[in-house]
């Protein structure tokens, strides 16, 4: 009987156990050593420019790991270094993009809890997933966000030498149609990026310095400006341009199941939009 009970208590035992391995997940996480790097990398270019800013490190819950505050930087870029930082990892993409809402009009932006929509953090990706963020702020937003891409490009470099090989990322059909629905990246990291992209109208001119677009419509209709000359373009950010005109270039109507590559340096405008619009963005970086 005692054998019976004990083979019963055995077998309950290791169902629980397969239970709950199944509903558990295994995850990267951040380690001090790596914020330590990251955050020495991101000191290194802000010392070549001679920037007195706040460097933070954080994990994937938007919780400090690393906070340097360099000599003679202002005190109050403490709270906003964490707040950038924080924001890029908890909402998965750089802060940059919550003040770029706000300029183009989406001024809810402003009470997105949690959210700090200032220039400067940026999400630490391995493998397709974010394991945490780093947040600069003390100088010019653009040059804030530079010193965090130095930080977060040494993290990248690091783990590409990771003999291990890259993990399949899928995404299911839910998962596809609510980025769709924001018009917000699928995956992102160092050197390329896929987004799912969603418009209702046209947009501004943009030049993306070092990106390669690769354009896919799934539905609408548009008008594509190609090529010429930017009239009064603004660097918005790293690699970034914005204007509200192009001088010359051509103009193309492109609908469903059209494919379009637009190579990096190269000005592009939706300069009409017939009805919603939704295409793939890859985004393939180039290295020079």
């Amino acid at each position: 009987m005692k054998i019976i009970k004990s083979l019963t208590l055995l077998a309950a035992l290791l169902s629980f156990g397969a239970l709950a391995r199944a509903q558990l997940i295994d995850k990267q996480v951040l380690t001090l050593e790596a914020a330590d790097r990251i955050a020495a990398a991101a000191e290194m270019e802000a010392k070549k420019r001679n920037a007195a800013v706040v460097i933070v490190v954080v994990d994937d819950g938007g919780y400090p790991l690393v906070l340097k505050r360099l000599n003679h930087t202002q005190v109050a870029s403490v709270d906003v270094g964490i707040g950038k930082a924080r924001t890029a990892a908890i909402f998965r993409r750089p802060s940059r993009e919550f003040e770029e809402q706000i300029r183009n009009g989406r001024v809810a932006s402003l009470v997105l809890p949690g959210a700090t929509p200032l220039q400067g953090g940026v999400p630490l990706m391995a493998n397709g997933k974010v394991v945490g963020a780093i947040g600069v702020s003390g100088n010019t937003p653009q040059e804030d966000e530079e010193i965090a891409l130095a930080g977060a490009t040494a993290f990248a470099d690091a783990s590409s030498l990771v003999s291990t090989p890259p993990q399949v990322s899928y995404f299911p059909a839910g998962q596809v149609n609510n980025a769709f629905e924001k018009g917000r990246p699928l995956i992102e990291i160092a050197n390329y990026k896929v987004h799912a992209s969603h418009r209702e109208g046209p947009g501004v001119v943009e030049v993306h310095t070092k990106d390669t677009d690769i354009i896919y419509l799934l539905e609408g209709t548009a008008t594509l400006l190609t090529g010429g000359t930017v009239v009064d373009g603004e660097q918005i950010g790293p690699e970034e341009i914005r204007g509200n005109d192009v001088k010359g270039g051509e103009t193309r109507r492109i609908s469903k199941g059209d494919v379009i590559v637009v190579p990096h340096n190269t000005p592009h405008w939706f300069k009409e939009v017939m009805g919603p619009l939704n295409y793939y963005v890859v985004k393939v970086r180039s290295a020079h």
